[in-house]
């Protein structure tokens, strides 16, 4: 008997932009961060109220850089995800995955990755 609905095999239609910065870094750990928000409301209506940096000595510089919190907090409780973990190669920003319909990075967000790289260069 075949399955009237089979589950779809193959490669899913989800994107992630990753940002590398290339930079020298002692300790992995002292790199390594997330945001943490704060939101209100419920479902579509879901807005960030606040946010806050969880990880190493990174988390605290962002945590002071007020304009940066800001501009994260006008940002889409999904686009307002974000993660810093260093690689290879130098250190990676990138946010959650998006499918093909949502995929692109607009302006002010890559400002904010922008702003996030000058902070990691200055460590």
């Amino acid at each position: 008997m075949q399955d009237t609905e089979p589950l779809p095999w193959g490669a899913l239609d989800r994107f992630q932009a990753h940002y590398i910065v290339r930079a020298g870094t002692g300790n992995d750990m002292d790199v390594t961060a997330k945001t943490v928000l704060s939101t209100q409301g419920h479902f579509g209506a879901k807005k960030v109220v606040s946010i806050t940096w969880n990880g190493g000595r990174l988390a605290g510089i962002l945590n002071d850089d007020t304009e940066l919190s800001s501009m994260i907090s006008n940002q889409s409780v999904h686009d307002a995800a974000i993660f810093i973990e260093p690689t290879k190669a130098g250190i990676r920003i990138y946010g959650k995955w998006k499918n093909h319909l949502e995929f692109g990075v607009p302006k002010d967000l890559f400002e904010i990755y922008d702003r996030i790289a000058g902070h990691i260069k200055s460590l």
